[in-house]
């Protein structure tokens, strides 16, 4: 993705992260084992990518460990969710940009899910 710069691909690295807007946020690299995880913080949360190897193929595992649902929750579940379509789209030799407009449907469903789970 062109919004990420892995400064430091290992424990206790750093990724950077493009918001686009001229401001970046460092990503702090919490575990990197190579070619099976990847975790990193998310704010006050933490992201983990797991790569196990299944009979037919492998398994791509995304875990976010949600510290508190806050209004901005749905946002980073939406954006997830574009991600692993991106990442699909390129195992099938596809190549995808990222589509504000889906990206702007999934924000509403997980928006109403977030505020159902809140009660």
């Amino acid at each position: 993705m062109s919004n990420l710069q892995v400064e430091s691909l290992k424990t206790g690295g750093v990724i950077k992260f493009d918001m686009m807007d001229g401001s970046f946020i460092n990503i702090d690299i919490l575990e990197c084992q190579l070619n099976s995880v990847l975790e990193f913080t998310w704010g006050k949360d933490r992201v983990r990518f797991e790569i196990h190897k299944e009979e037919n193929g492998s398994l791509l595992l995304l875990k976010e460990y949600i510290h508190e649902l806050t209004d901005h929750t749905p946002k980073d579940i939406a954006g997830w969710h574009i991600c692993l379509d991106l990442f699909s789209a390129v195992l099938e030799g596809e190549e995808k940009e990222f589509s504000k407009d889906e990206w702007q449907q999934w924000f509403e469903i997980y928006k109403d899910k977030v505020i159902e789970v809140r009660g």
